[in-house]
């Protein structure tokens, strides 16, 4: 049995009071519950950048990288120039496996915010682009 009343107001919390206490959560390393709490502010502000980024962070960080993924493609569909975005997607495919997807919005990151070396060292933590048709740099044998 739900024991909030309707006139609780935790249940009348704007979408920025839940984007203020899910940053909150996000600062002192509460990822799951900063989760819940901007799933709340999502719902109530669908296409708030701000609110999704923020959220995209508190799934990653709480292993739901499945759930960063596609929440950072939201914040694209909204700024795709945004680089953070693709920073944080491009880990987030990296987390699940995908990484040439991955090599692929960390280099976008890096050509949107070429100053940023948080941007360029995750690029260069991927390693190489795997080589394809050659064999070092030689024909392939027959």
């Amino acid at each position: 049995m739900d024991e909030r009343r309707p006139d609780d107001p935790a249940e009348h919390e704007s979408a920025y009071e839940l984007f203020q206490r899910g940053e909150a959560l996000l600062a002192s390393r509460h990822h799951a519950q900063a989760a819940i709490v901007l799933e709340r502010a999502d719902r109530l502000e669908p296409r708030k950048a701000s609110i999704l980024e923020a959220l995209g962070r508190a799934y990653f960080n709480s292993g739901q990288h499945e759930r960063a993924r596609a929440t950072f493609e939201r914040v694209l569909e909204l700024d795709p120039s945004a680089p953070y975005a693709h920073y944080a997607l491009g880990q987030s495919l990296k987390r699940l496996g995908r990484r040439k997807e991955a090599r692929t919005h960390l280099r976008m990151a890096c050509a949107l915010s070429p100053d940023s070396t948080l941007y360029r060292d995750a690029l260069a933590r991927l390693g190489p682009p795997p080589e394809t048709g050659t064999t070092s740099g030689r024909e392939l044998p027959r």
